[in-house]
């Protein structure tokens, strides 16, 4: 086991989103059992000796991107576009195998490029190399076609049947929710492992140090008035309208603050929850300036912070997502023993609500009990502490590092026998 090496492969492997931050605690948790992790992709923030770079994996690549624009929205592919992605596959494909031959691959991850469509070629490309090699695959999925209605209307269906996800016998599917188990079996028939998003409960979040001291002064929250934290990218799926109400709504002095700009999704959802701020009376502040991946210095002196030096400082997170694949700010949110409001949106409603999470919830409105309820959390540190407590303890129970390391070792062992991994010693 211990010479066992495993290939991540995947779009980005950088920074914090869902599927980078998943990433990195999987390599986590199997680096703890022995294996060895090496990582392919367009962007990459790991190890230099364990990292193979190609940015035309990257679904921001600008040939990647224009296969992508003329593969959606219509419904004719051009023959020049079919060439076009045969040739990009042909090339990628060499990459792979590449990447394999270098680092002496025995297991491949692929981290949603066999998922989503957002880079054509790859997944064309990594089904090939996954029918012609035969080696074992554990295919990540985080959020399937599908569910994004954009990718709906397009030329590549053949594509995305053939390899969004593929169906091949030596590839394990892995799901994040059961949504995402039952439409996988019933719109392919492919049989699939639940594991959901995870959080180091074992050992829980870092003490704060002096760093963090002023980051309430630092963002402009006044010491008369609480922080409300919205942990999120300002997209129109997060709901953020909710979180301004609810703050509007519970007429205490506190101001709203956001941690992430829109990123690629553009910034006209951005524009409406400023204007709607400003209808709703409230101080909504954007700090994606100052909230970043890595601790520094913006260029006129100020201090940069990690989202993990935020959440300590506020008083309730909010999270009135529409539509989640998981939900990993809930699980943040309640590794740093935070009250949090939480949409019962569909996930939250099927996997984690019924484990018996306390929270002040939200079905899609903001309602008078509601506001009533944040308040009273809000005027109770007492309550807020039990609720904290309790969260805590359900997170270690069923979304820890130990529940993920056993349901690796499951799916392993699936493709490997029984394996003696180094936690059984």
């Amino acid at each position: 086991m211990a010479s066992m090496r495993i290939g991540f492969i995947s779009f980005r492997l950088a920074g914090t989103d869902g599927v980078s931050l998943e990433t990195a605690k999987w390599a986590a948790v199997l680096e703890q059992v022995g294996c060895e992790c090496y990582f392919m992709a367009g962007e990459l923030d790991t190890a230099p000796e364990r990292s193979f770079l190609e940015e035309k994996l990257h679904f921001q690549h600008p040939e990647i991107k224009e296969i992508y624009r003329e593969s959606f929205g219509s419904t004719t592919r051009s023959a020049v576009l079919t060439s076009r992605i045969h040739e990009m596959r042909h090339y990628l494909k060499a990459r792979i195998y590449e990447f394999i031959k270098i680092f002496e691959i025995d297991l491949i991850v692929s981290q949603n490029a066999l998922t989503i469509p957002l880079n054509i070629p790859l997944g064309l490309a990594l089904t090939e190399v996954i029918a012609e090699t035969g080696m074992p695959v554990i295919a990540h999925h985080h959020d399937f076609t599908w569910e994004r209605k954009r990718f709906l209307r397009n030329c590549v269906w053949d594509y995305i049947n053939m390899s969004f996800p593929p169906h091949l016998n030596n590839i394990e599917h892995v799901v994040i929710n059961t949504s995402g188990q039952n439409q996988l079996a019933l719109r392919t028939g492919i049989s699939s492992t639940l594991i959901p998003n995870v959080m180091n409960f074992e050992l829980g979040p870092p003490p704060p140090d002096e760093y963090i001291t002023n980051v309430r002064s630092d963002l402009g929250i006044a010491d008369d008035e609480l922080f409300i934290l919205q942990p999120t990218r300002v997209v129109q799926r997060k709901g953020i309208e909710h979180a301004i109400e609810l703050v509007a709504r519970m007429d205490r002095k506190a101001v709203l603050g956001i941690s992430h700009a829109s990123g690629d999704e553009g910034y006209e959802y951005q524009m409406r929850v400023k204007e709607y701020a400003d209808m709703m009376k409230i101080r909504a502040l954007f700090v994606d300036d100052i909230i970043q991946e890595t601790r520094g210095t913006t260029e006129d002196g100020r201090k940069i912070y990690t989202l993990e030096d935020i959440y300590p400082h506020a008083d309730l997170v909010t999270y009135p997502s529409l539509i989640e694949g998981f939900g990993n700010a809930f699980l943040e949110t309640i590794w740093f023993r935070k009250p949090i409001m939480v949409n019962n949106y569909s996930i939250y409603a099927t996997d984690i609500k019924p484990k018996g999470f306390r929270v002040i919830e939200m079905d899609n409105f903001i309602s008078k009990e509601t506001i009533k309820t944040a308040n009273k959390v809000l005027n109770d540190r007492k309550l807020a502490r039990e609720m904290a407590d309790t969260n805590y303890a359900l997170g270690l129970r069923y979304y820890s590092y130990g529940v993920l390391r056993n349901q690796l070792k499951a799916v392993l062992t699936r493709h490997w026998g029984d394996l003696k991994l180094e936690s059984d010693t």
